[in-house]
């Protein structure tokens, strides 16, 4: 049986199928038609190595595309805003690839005329899966009646999840309860008292899926319309009454053979992505240690000893993984002060050599927290770490603050890409903060690891307004 998810999922399948089709087939149309772009011929090794890194760049710099297809309220220039979004993150990522890797194949005009040429297909072709998820959903052949039985809160928000969707598979008939329901009957009928159900549906042939509540209210008709639904070939679903208190998205585990509701889903609580982001932070972190980082600390080391008195390393206590201390390390950019372990950095702040200016608009005082990511204090990619003093204060006032202590902190973030990063003047911009990195934990992929790394050394290139 097909569900909405499904139907998303291969929708989501044939839009990158088709991009990926396009930003090939395009390259390859326009080496045919640009004689003096390349000193090799379209299906040479160059070719096919940049029509690779073309797929692999996309797919990563598309790891945080939303699905836009799939809600009735999008419109065509949403869509367009987004492929434009995507494009330009594209092209800027791929071309430092071309530029690192030393390959001078591209003129510029060669690589304008790409990307808008990119811009309008993808475009136009997004607008089409649009239109041809409508189309099919108008039709309706795709729908299967339903029946709720239940009218509370838990049921109501299932209607609207299933009203709201273009690629919804339901179309609910009605629904059955103790009473009538005034907000939901005036969307869907009311059919009745639960105990009508087994003799409306002895004339129904064409409802095939019961939608049942599992409230408390509903208690005494579960079992009997669960066997009802067994015995008569009709699919039982159970929608648990979490409405209240309750994230709209859950995530069911198994505990034996018992069934629990978790609040969300974390791609880092499966051992193997825990093996997998460890060894990425491993294998980076040691490179950098023992080849580039030596001469770093060096020539740092050097200058922050002769610029000011004190140590090299600024070492501070910071929450980690589980809400458990550990010392951070930091290249000094500061004075010595007696307000280090509780007053965050300003624009102007007094306490910052000159030089500390520099190393944190570079960001570069932050590369001895690879010594962290090293002994598995840190993680490349997770929530920055805070000092003791904000994690007790902030745990207090913001709501769902100490959940991004569920997953290591990194040396940069989902949060510090999107802007949430240096003062913090007003509670909002932490509760950014946080979200952020809710959304990060709940998302995690490894090609997202990449994408925030890709995004951070952009903004260090570029320069960011809050990195002080």
């Amino acid at each position: 049986m097909a569900s909405t998810n499904q139907i998303n999922k291969v929708v989501e399948l044939i839009a990158v199928l088709g991009d990926l089709i396009i930003l090939n087939f395009s390259l390859f149309l326009l080496l045919f038609f640009w004689e003096k772009a390349f000193v090799y011929l379209p299906f040479s090794s160059t070719t096919s190595l940049m029509m690779t890194s073309l797929s692999l760049c996309y797919l990563a710099c598309s790891v945080s595309r939303g699905k836009a297809w799939n809600s009735r309220e999008i419109r065509a220039d949403q869509l367009v805003l987004r492929v434009l979004k995507n494009i330009v993150m594209f092209s800027v990522f791929w071309a430092c690839i071309m530029a690192f890797s030393g390959i001078s194949i591209i003129s510029p005009l060669f690589f304008v005329i790409y990307f808008f040429i990119l811009f309008v297909v993808l475009s136009i072709y997004r607008i089409i899966i649009r239109r041809s998820l409508i189309g099919y959903c108008a039709k309706g052949n795709h729908k299967r009646h339903a029946v709720f039985i239940g009218g509370g809160n838990n049921m109501q928000m299932l209607y609207e999840e299933m009203d709201s969707s273009l690629a919804s598979i339901y179309e609910v008939v009605g629904y059955f309860d103790i009473k009538s329901n005034e907000v939901l009957s005036s969307q869907c009928p009311y059919l009745g008292n639960p105990d009508g159900f087994a003799d409306f549906m002895s004339g129904q042939t064409g409802i095939k899926h019961v939608f049942c509540s599992l409230s408390m209210e509903q208690g005494r008709y579960n079992f009997s319309i669960m066997n009802y639904c067994e015995n008569h070939l009709l699919y039982f679903h159970g929608v648990p009454n979490v409405c209240k208190g309750f994230p709209r998205r859950i995530w069911h585990s198994m505990v034996g053979n018992m069934p629990i509701l978790n609040l969300r889903y974390e791609p880092l609580s499966k051992m193997e992505n825990r093996v997998l982001k460890r060894l990425f932070d491993i294998t980076l972190s040691g490179i950098f240690l023992i080849t580039i980082f030596p001469l770093v600390y060096i020539i740092v080391g050097s200058i922050i000893k002769l610029t000011s008195p004190g140590p090299i390393l600024f070492k501070q206590m910071r929450t980690g993984l589980n809400g458990i201390n550990f010392k951070c390390y930091k290249f000094r950019s500061m004075k010595v002060n007696e307000e280090a372990d509780s007053k965050q950095a300003t624009v102007d702040d007094p306490r910052k050599t000159r030089f500390g200016d520099f190393l944190r608009r570079s960001n570069i005082d932050e590369l001895p927290q690879l010594i962290n990511v090293f002994r598995g204090d840190m993680s490349i990619v997770g929530p920055r770490p805070h000092m003791l003093v904000h994690t007790e204060t902030y745990a207090q006032l913001i709501d769902k603050y100490m959940v991004r202590h569920f997953i290591k902190p990194g040396v940069t973030g989902w949060a510090q890409t999107h802007g949430f990063r240096g003062e913090t003047k007003e509670l909002s911009q932490m509760e950014g903060r946080v979200k952020a990195d809710i959304w990060y934990m709940e998302h995690w992929t490894i090609l997202l690891d990449l994408y925030i790394i890709y995004k951070t050394l952009v903004n260090v290139i570029v320069g960011e307004k809050n990195a002080y």
